[in-house]
């Protein structure tokens, strides 16, 4: 058995929380879209922990293992993280305001942090289990061992990325209309050669070896961007997006561009999660990407 497969058993029977956790889907579904009294407008957190329970039972179902049988409690942290992480992105927003929210009711501030942050939690589980079950298509598979961080970069090229992803990092801030884009680049070349250095898995390691199907990640933010857009076109609360220059040929409400923006956020999330976990000396991330 090769390393790639060594967390891999004998396929296992659909589990019943997959079940469970598609009805919740489905049932979340449909009291936001109809705006059913009194619980629509808080569904987008069940919706996505049926999607996220949903997706984690179908890679369990391909392959006998999954990101909730592999982590147990610890899989409860990934929503933890998850809400830090998307704060930090709408302090990213601020200077460019490129999405903004529509309330069906006012909330105070205290009620509305907590909702938000508990809506938020669900973004990264979503994205790595979409790409957990991208993952268990061997044809999409990297090539790179999930259990080797990989070549590491000269330190002259790390340098030259860190000053790199600083400039994406304080452009936006100067001139937002120009540079709204650099948001979803900053972090990237901030943290991903950082985890490279520090022995951390990273994209770029994915890169310098050619292992193009490392894809997978931006690819299961894609996959997932979908379902975002097309679950809030209905809903409220909901957001919409004011994008310089791209506003033009909606898929509900993100322009068709603006779908591209779900590539280079995957990446970001990956980056964090990784420069997390050595800050908090986890050695293991649990992840067979």
């Amino acid at each position: 058995m090769d390393e790639t497969t060594k967390y891999f058993r004998y396929a296992q029977p659909f589990p019943r929380y997959g079940w469970l956790a598609l009805l919740l889907c489905l049932f979340a579904w449909i009291s936001s879209w109809l705006h059913i009294e009194p619980f629509g407008r808080y569904m987008f957190f069940p919706l996505w922990l049926g999607y996220i329970l949903f997706m984690d039972a179908l890679v369990f179902v391909r392959h006998g293992t999954s990101l909730l049988t592999r982590m147990r409690w610890r899989f409860s942290l990934l929503f933890v993280a998850s809400s830090f992480f998307w704060w930090l992105f709408e302090v990213l927003n601020i200077p460019v305001g490129n999405w903004h929210y529509i309330l069906d009711q006012p909330y105070s501030p205290w009620l509305y942090a907590v909702l938000a942050s508990l809506n938020f939690s669900t973004v990264l589980p979503a994205v790595f289990e979409t790409t957990e079950f991208l993952f268990t298509f061997k044809l999409l598979r990297p090539r790179l061992s999930p259990y080797e961080p990989g070549p590491r970069l000269s330190i002259p090229a790390f340098l030259g990325l860190e000053v790199l992803g600083l400039f994406c990092f304080v452009l936006p801030w100067i001139f937002p209309r120009y540079c709204f884009g650099l948001i979803w680049l900053s972090l990237i070349f901030l943290l991903d050669p950082l985890n490279n250095v520090l022995g951390r898995k990273s994209a770029l390691a994915h890169l310098m070896v050619r292992d193009w199907h490392f894809f997978i990640v931006p690819l299961g933010a894609l996959f997932c961007g979908f379902f975002w857009e097309m679950w809030n076109y209905f809903s409220l609360p909901k957001w919409y997006y004011t994008i310089p220059y791209v506003g033009f040929l909606k898929v509900f409400e993100m322009p068709l561009l603006g779908y591209l923006g779900y590539l280079p956020f995957a990446l970001e999330l990956f980056a964090l999660y990784q420069f997390v976990l050595w800050t908090t000396g986890q050695k293991e991330d649990f992840l067979i990407i």
